[in-house]
């Protein structure tokens, strides 16, 4: 009898992730405002597309986020690197304003 081999993937096939914050320079700081997996990361993703909202690939980021309840401020141990998205974002709607006035 000829012997049967299962197939066993490698590694867990990924689930997009994905999480919004928001910062209003009047709060102590930012806050998530929406975050999921699967099918909930990916309307995230879209609306963020369709509002022109910057979209930053880091998924250490993301994975930290997501255990973040919705609305609670982000913890200090994750300042800086929100610090740099925000940075980044706020160069890049700037460059993106200067941009559209050239045109």
């Amino acid at each position: 009898m000829a012997e049967k081999k299962l197939w066993k993937p490698t590694s867990k096939p990924k689930i997009k992730k994905a999480a919004a914050i928001r910062y209003d320079a009047e709060d102590t700081a930012p806050s998530v405002i929406a975050k999921g997996a699967g099918v909930v990361a990916e309307n995230i993703l879209k609306v963020a597309k369709d509002e022109a909202i910057a979209i930053v690939e880091n998924a250490e980021l993301v994975e930290e986020l997501n255990k973040i309840e919705l609305g609670d401020h982000i913890p200090p141990e994750l300042y800086q690197v929100v610090a740099e998205v925000l940075i980044f974002v706020s160069d890049l709607d700037e460059l993106r304003s200067k941009t559209e006035k050239l045109r």
